[in-house]
């Protein structure tokens, strides 16, 4: 099975599946699904099941992509990644995480990330973005400058949003509660920002409505105190992303796959919880959307997280079996064989990598390596790492 995506001469061919198995009901062979497996949704055919999960890089300037990114996303391209999806966007100025996160709520960010979707595209690889509003959490320092609150406009900081007037952190600035105008216009927010993804090329874009930013704070009963169309009962608190996930979906064209990321826990009692979650993919599944991102947390600077390996991947499952749809597992996948088995055994779809890919950009040529494939090296690379033929 090949790419729909024209590759340039310096682009690695798609991984073969391992195998094949025999459906005697209708005596044709069907393609092992495994992890060096091509996946398709809709138009899009990834040329395995390993992505690069979006991990903001805080160095935009007004939210312009810029060399470090363009450097930063097209090397795992390189190194075989068959889907490379860009950090969180803001749809808007103020849905920004940090000032240095990258943003799209302006024609001006079209160029610049073009060019990052144009090379991961020649490298065989699919480029996606995810299309985010910070809410509550937004206006905080770069982590590696302490991620403090900016609690005023001298500092970079400006007013934050949220479903209710509750801070993330106990003494942060107290955010502004959306009104219904509030909300209609981050609703246009993200339909516009999807038609600049589109614009820019992106073959796959995703909203972000997990880790406690706005659109999951209005999921959560713990962040979402409202007593109006968008608060109280289920429905109501899935109002929102409802609403922008049906607006993203009618700007894109039939043959792109729309992924939504959710928290399937706030791993807190009275909270958003994976039976809630289950409920939403089916209604998300409805709105056309053809991947549920699985993550959790994030909502609550108090909730006990049983991090350790896999933990997540059980959300995926679930929501996989239950709701129909299919999946992404992520959370402290490092090693090949483990990824590997999530696929094999049914708990995902695709597997999203993300720490282990800042370690290693050629993480997916190396995966390729330990099945005893002939890694898929670029023919720049390849000519000298692959052993001379006799």
């Amino acid at each position: 099975m090949k790419s729909d995506l024209t590759q340039s001469p310096g682009a690695a061919a798609p991984a073969p599946s391992h195998g094949a198995i025999v459906d005697a009901s209708h005596d044709r062979e069907v393609p092992e699904v495994d992890l060096l497996s091509p996946l398709t949704l809709r138009g899009v055919t990834l040329r395995n099941r390993i992505a690069m999960a979006p991990m903001c890089q805080y160095s935009a300037q007004e939210g312009i992509a810029n060399d470090w990114h363009l450097v930063h996303l097209g090397s795992r391209a390189v190194g075989g990644t068959a889907l490379v999806l860009v950090e969180a966007t803001g749809v808007t100025w103020d849905g920004r995480i940090t000032p240095g996160d990258l943003g799209i709520w302006s024609d001006e960010h079209i160029e610049p990330l073009a060019r990052i979707a144009r090379f991961v595209h020649g490298q065989g690889a699919v480029a996606g973005i995810q299309l985010a509003h910070a809410g509550r959490k937004a206006s905080t320092a770069a982590p590696w400058t302490g991620g403090a609150t900016l609690t005023s406009a001298a500092e970079g900081g400006w007013q934050v949003v949220a479903p209710s007037a509750i801070p993330f952190h106990p003494g942060d600035p107290t955010p502004e509660a959306l009104d219904e105008k509030g909300i209609d216009g981050i609703v246009d927010a993200f339909e516009a920002a999807a038609r600049r993804a589109l614009s820019a090329g992106f073959k796959v874009l995703e909203v972000h409505a997990a880790h406690g930013y706005l659109l999951h704070q209005f999921l959560s009963p713990h962040s979402n105190q409202r007593d109006d169309q968008y608060g109280g009962s289920l429905d109501n608190r899935m109002r929102f992303l409802l609403r922008v996930t049906e607006r993203v979906r009618a700007a894109m064209p039939d043959d792109l796959p729309l992924f939504v990321r959710i928290s399937a826990t706030d791993w807190a009692a009275g909270g958003w919880d994976i039976e809630q979650s289950v409920e939403l993919s089916r209604r998300l599944k409805g709105l056309g959307v053809d991947l549920i991102d699985v993550s959790t947390g994030g909502n609550l600077p108090t909730a006990r997280i049983p991090v350790a390996k896999r933990y997540q991947v059980p959300c995926s499952r679930r929501i996989r079996d239950e709701a129909d749809i299919p999946t992404a597992a992520v959370g402290l996948i490092t090693d090949a064989k483990d990824a590997d088995e999530i696929i094999t055994g049914g708990d995902a779809d695709m597997v999203l990598v993300g720490r282990e890919l800042l370690r290693e950009p050629y993480w997916a040529l190396k995966a390729q390596h330990a099945f005893e494939e002939e890694p898929a090296w670029p023919l720049q690379y390849g000519y000298a790492v692959k052993r001379r033929q006799k």
